[in-house]
């Protein structure tokens, strides 16, 4: 996963966009495969991270993690450590994390519908 440089004209584009639509802007902080897919594993309660490692077999450690951070920068999702051996760490979606549950359900039962098409 690269960043974007801030002085390219793609960023600005993007950036552009973003400010003027904020359905493109909603879209630039849950889209994508995996950070959708994190979110829709986290709608029913905390996870462990083997446990979502195990939700998305396909996903690899360090794409996890690096998604798990963007959505934690975002405030979309938090995570918790415990002072154990070894060491326990959950992840949960916060009170804005929990708005996308709606969003979430309705984008499943569209693409239910688009699915059968």
């Amino acid at each position: 996963m690269t960043k974007i440089k801030e002085a390219s004209t793609n960023y600005v584009n993007k950036q552009a966009l973003a400010n003027d639509c904020l359905e493109v802007y909603a879209s630039n902080i849950i889209g994508g495969q995996w950070a959708l897919a994190i979110c829709c594993y986290l709608i029913n309660g905390k996870r462990r991270f083997g446990e979502l490692k195990k939700c998305l077999p396909n996903i690899t450690e360090r794409m996890l993690t690096l998604q798990l951070r963007k959505l934690e920068e975002n405030k979309i999702v938090k995570r918790t450590v415990y002072a154990e051996v070894p060491p326990r760490v959950e992840y949960e979606l916060t009170p804005i994390g929990d708005d996308l549950k709606p969003i979430i359900k309705e984008l499943e039962k569209w693409g239910k519908k688009h699915k059968a098409l």
